[in-house]
């Protein structure tokens, strides 16, 4: 079940990743909300792992914002990769 949430929160996270990061960033739909799929269990290894805080209890607001925080890294990430590529 967790597994489902925080898919469905990557989607979320990586759409509100896209609206936070300033500048052009490449990439559609399928792309963004694969990085913010990504980015939700980057962010939620960070946050439990981390700073110990539980991240399994289903959707709130702290999945959110860890979510968040995992897309932004993963997409600074993708972001400089592709710059550095091309």
């Amino acid at each position: 079940m967790n597994f489902l949430v925080w898919l469905i929160v990557g989607l979320v996270a990586g759409a509100l990743a896209k609206l936070i990061m300033p500048g052009k960033q490449g990439g559609g739909f399928l792309a963004t909300m694969i990085l913010g799929v990504i980015g939700a269990f980057v962010g939620g290894f960070i946050g439990s792992a981390i700073f110990n805080i539980n991240t399994n209890s289903g959707f709130n607001m702290a999945t959110l914002f860890w979510a968040v925080i995992g897309s932004l890294i993963v997409s600074f990430a993708w972001g400089a990769f592709q710059r550095r590529k091309g």
